[in-house]
């Protein structure tokens, strides 16, 4: 089963998609969410988001100024500034 991620900024929608697992920088250190993780929620610390998905392939983005919500298989990332990295 795969994990749902939503990554967006204040004014767009970053990425969505299928993950099986997403590291992102909190202001408690770095955290790894796969599915089946339980319920957190925490505020992100500027860094990098790694996407890994289903097929292996990264997805890497910058996000800072926003929190991380995981409820069921389901990731929200919300920050005032994301941006995918070339």
């Amino acid at each position: 089963m795969a994990l749902n991620v939503s990554l967006v900024s204040a004014d767009a929608e970053v990425w969505t998609g299928e993950a099986s697992l997403v590291v992102a920088k909190t202001v408690e250190g770095e955290i790894g969410i796969m599915t089946g993780h339980e319920p957190v929620l925490a505020i992100l610390a500027q860094g990098e988001v790694r996407i890994t998905r289903e097929d292996g392939s990264k997805v890497l983005a910058n996000a800072q100024d926003g929190f991380l919500s995981m409820e069921g298989d389901t990731l929200t990332i919300v920050a005032g500034n994301a941006a995918l990295i070339a």
